[in-house]
């Protein structure tokens, strides 16, 4: 992801057709969120489904709000290299509408909407670990809190020009640490805890909609190309297109690889599968997409595949209960895409086509390793502690006996289908005309 990088040479000016560009990107990243919401909803039991959705939307209504008081402030701000502080953008005030952000032909307020969709998504993508389980107002409330304590922060890291993981040379092309690792390992600490789902190994609990789940599928996989692509904030030196290229490739080797791991193992080609092997490809891709050849995108989605398809089994070895695999799927495949870097890299890219260039290598594994276990091991522990708190406080759970009775009806007030014209006791039929004319031949005789 392009900082704010000022450039000696000739200033930039204002490219109409880089600003469209970006505000499309903006709308396709925005669109993720509700793919994002169908993608889990499917994935959940009956009884869920309107509370999962929830648990991804009310993310656009927090997150949006907390950006533009102090979020795009204190992620990309100057700072000393761990968070930003810049007053003229808090609450977005001091901004002109031409101003253009520091070394790019973009108005500032596109680059700070595009950030916000990453911003937005992240907790979201947290919370198909909980499922079935956790109170909708303290999972408000850890976003709120999450964000600003955990997401600002890690972005300042990762993508701003003086973040200290940026200035050691840790390529993050669009989110393999800030996004997914960052979303993964706040999971795996949130969830252990709040503990396991009631009858968590022992009740079936598949999901209720697939084709729900592989049209939330499709929508990441569609949003994804705004995602990626649109993180070199321009599209007039070719490494928007080969990131857009990478993108489809890798997620399409992923796909494969997961379903041959699941023929092999378990038999069948099942349409989970083949949308989650889709979204551990566009996950690990993320951060190396621009810095790898087509043939290097193969490479980081067909491992990327098998590693996750693996690792999702893992909760019933280890006993965590990640409900919807955000573990498996999106912290292993983070930490996958981002190591990858070190060996598929051919030249890519960090800041712009102009500035920095990286190849492939140790010294450029270990940088990646570094930037890994920083994000992975700060977002853990920091997430732990605040849903400790917050379960200690107003309580994390909902009661068990409204978890078995259904969350949704518990925490919304309604539910996701209503079955009471469709075949139940007090519904009734119109009689089709053939119908009525036996009928009334029979009342005739």
């Amino acid at each position: 992801m392009p900082p704010g990088i000022t450039l000696a040479a000739d200033a930039p000016q204002l490219s109409s057709a880089n600003t469209g560009f970006m505000l499309i990107c903006s709308a396709l990243v925005m669109i993720m969120t509700p793919g994002l919401a169908f993608f889990y909803g499917g994935m959940v039991r009956v009884k869920s489904t309107l509370n999962m959705l929830m648990m991804s939307f009310i993310s656009l209504g927090i997150v949006t709000i907390l950006w533009v008081l102090y979020g795009f402030s204190l992620s990309f701000g100057e700072s000393n290299g761990f968070i930003g502080w810049s007053k003229d953008y808090f609450g977005l005030s001091g901004i002109g509408i031409v101003q253009l952000w520091p070394g790019y032909t973009i108005p500032i307020y596109v680059f700070a909407v595009f950030q916000l969709m990453f911003a937005v998504i992240t907790p979201a993508l947290i919370s198909g670990a909980l499922a079935d389980r956790v109170k909708f107002s303290a999972w408000a409330l850890f976003i709120t809190l999450w964000v600003s304590v955990v997401y600002f922060p890690v972005a300042h890291w990762v993508w701003a020009s003086d973040g200290w993981l940026f200035k050691k040379g840790v390529i993050d092309f669009a989110g393999g640490t800030a996004v997914h690792i960052n979303a993964g390992a706040a999971a795996l600490g949130v969830i252990l805890v709040i503990g396991k789902r009631v009858g968590f190994k022992k009740d079936p609990m598949r999901p209720h909609s697939l084709p729900l789940v592989m049209l939330g599928a499709g929508l990441l996989w569609f949003g994804w190309f705004g995602f990626n692509a649109g993180s070199w904030l321009g599209n007039d030196d070719g490494v928007g297109a080969v990131m857009f290229v990478n993108t489809q490739v890798a997620t399409a080797a992923a796909m494969l690889a997961w379903l041959l791991y699941e023929k092999l193992r378990h038999g069948s080609f099942t349409t989970l599968g083949a949308a989650s092997g889709a979204v551990a490809g566009l996950v690990a891709i993320t951060p190396s997409g621009g810095c790898v050849s087509p043939l290097g995108a193969i490479a980081v989605g067909a491992i990327a595949g098998l590693l996750c398809a693996m690792a999702v089994g893992l909760k019933y070895r280890f006993g965590y209960d990640d409900s919807l695999d955000v573990v498996g799927v999106h912290m292993v495949g983070g930490i996958a895409g981002s190591l990858l870097v070190g060996l598929f890299a051919t030249g890519g890219v960090q800041s712009d086509a102009k500035g920095l260039f990286y190849g492939g290598g140790l010294d450029q594994l270990g940088k990646q390793a570094i930037g890994v276990g920083a994000v992975l091991g700060y977002s853990l522990v920091v997430s732990a502690l605040l849903a400790f708190l917050l379960d200690k406080t107003i309580g994390m759970r909902v009661p068990e006996d409204d978890e078995v009775s259904g969350i949704d009806q518990v925490e919304h007030a309604e539910t996701a289908y209503d079955f009471s014209g469709a075949g139940g006791g007090t519904a009734t039929r119109t009689p089709a005309p053939s119908e009525k004319a036996a009928q009334n031949k029979k009342v005739d005789a």
